[in-house]
């Protein structure tokens, strides 16, 4: 049956014996192009503010998730975070040892109600704790293409 063909039995099952074409473009959106254009550009994080529900999201969203509120003003809220939650991974997707364990961690987002899902870079295992202060890593400005691959991990943050 071709997809122009009225279906007048719409209880019997059917399947499609063919492939299904699929383009699409993924986008950004509003919100995550600003985020990803101010690591690009300027090598900091952005976030929106819901004044009336006191949150402020971190990736920035353009709506609020309370109240539905349009959010539409950027902040800067810099680079710094804590250790939310973390786990570490010894093993490679196919099952093959690392050649050396890699944390992954949620890192809060400093004064926000986000954060960032990433690795931990320069911090050893035994050093990895809940709560531990750390600041993102960003490759050199010439070489970000407006990406998370721009994020090359969170590290002990600089005095």
């Amino acid at each position: 049956m071709a997809t122009t063909e009225k279906m007048s039995k719409t209880t019997t099952p059917t399947h499609w014996d063919a492939d299904i074409p699929v383009n699409y473009v993924y986008t950004y959106g509003l919100a995550g192009e600003a985020f990803f254009r101010a690591i690009k550009d300027r090598g900091t994080f952005l976030g929106t503010r819901c004044d009336a529900c006191d949150i402020t999201y971190v990736p920035p969203k353009a709506y609020c998730d309370r109240c539905l509120e349009a959010l539409d003003k950027y902040i800067d809220v810099g680079t710094v975070g804590y250790v939310d939650t973390f786990t570490v991974s010894f093993k490679n997707m196919d099952g093959s040892e690392k050649p050396r364990p890699r944390i992954l961690a949620m890192i809060k987002i400093e004064g926000t109600d986000g954060g960032i899902i990433h690795y931990l870079d320069g911090i050893s295992i035994e050093e990895v704790a809940l709560g531990l202060p750390v600041q993102a890593i960003f490759k050199p400005k010439a070489q970000r293409k407006g990406g998370i691959e721009d994020i090359i991990g969170f590290g002990p943050v600089k005095r």
